[in-house]
């Protein structure tokens, strides 16, 4: 009796262990991956090499979760708006990560006016960190994807985020991007971002990481932080690994948004 208790018992358990092992689901490097079930900073995230990086800017509406899990209050809106340069840096009232130009943005928006300390509590939020400089450069240049899709080829390094033209980015006059947000006049120069992943996928699959908004990486220039990609208020030649930006930690812009790596 005992003997075929203890055998009925271990079938019992090896068909438990079976029914988690047919759950499980590897994905293979170089492919897009969720962020881990409940993970509070869900963007998708593609692997390049031993790091993965957001295949997407970091959005108003995962910026709005980490503000509401965290009661975060950031220093555009604690300072009376965020910054944009005009006849030289002006304070725009109201500007915030939630109202990139006075009105309130759709979740969907990258998330601006956000300072470096403030982006990298975000990526520490959701379980990640900002990239590093030579990690955000190998991601955006160098297409390490096994099998991408023409015109991409693997192990190529690129001029541009995009590909060896600026085309599709959403940068000022010379790329061709897709209608941008409306801002009803709101801007003296440039037409604004534009939403996550409606400009065409770039080198490894990653979206904006050419123009858009400048992203803030884990890089120091002196006393500031570097910045990587170009924007909307820029031309092509900012979008170039070559070009090299930085700002004071503290400043939160219209402009500069960002993206976490782990």
């Amino acid at each position: 009796m005992l003997l075929r208790s203890g055998i009925r018992g271990l079938r019992s358990l090896f068909g438990i262990v079976g029914t988690l092992a047919s759950c499980l689901v590897l994905a293979p490097a170089g492919t897009a991956q969720g962020a881990a079930p409940g993970a509070p900073g869900g963007a998708a995230m593609q692997r390049i090499g031993g790091f993965e990086i957001d295949r997407t800017e970091v959005t108003v509406g995962e910026f709005r979760r980490f503000v509401a899990a965290t009661g975060r209050v950031t220093q555009a809106e604690r300072g009376g708006g965020g910054l944009v340069y005009e006849a030289g840096w002006v304070r725009k009232p109201g500007w915030t990560w939630a109202a990139p130009f006075g009105r309130p943005a759709a979740d969907d928006e990258p998330a601006v006016h956000v300072t470096y300390e403030e982006a990298a509590a975000f990526c520490r939020w959701a379980g990640k960190r900002l990239p590093r400089d030579a990690e955000w450069v190998e991601a955006a240049y160098v297409e390490r994807r096994a099998a991408p899709p023409p015109p991409f080829e693997t192990g190529r390094r690129y001029a541009y985020p995009t590909g060896e033209t600026p085309a599709g980015a959403n940068c000022l006059g010379e790329c061709a991007a897709p209608p941008a947000v409306a801002h009803a006049g709101a801007l003296e120069r440039g037409a604004g971002h534009v939403r996550v992943a409606s400009t065409p996928a770039g080198v490894n699959g990653l979206y904006d990481m050419g123009a858009n908004v400048w992203e803030w990486v884990d890089e120091r220039s002196g006393s500031e932080r570097r910045t990587r990609g170009g924007s909307w208020w820029y031309g092509a030649a900012q979008m170039r690994e070559e070009h090299l930006a930085s700002k004071p930690p503290e400043f939160a812009a219209v402009y500069i948004g960002f993206r976490c790596a782990r």
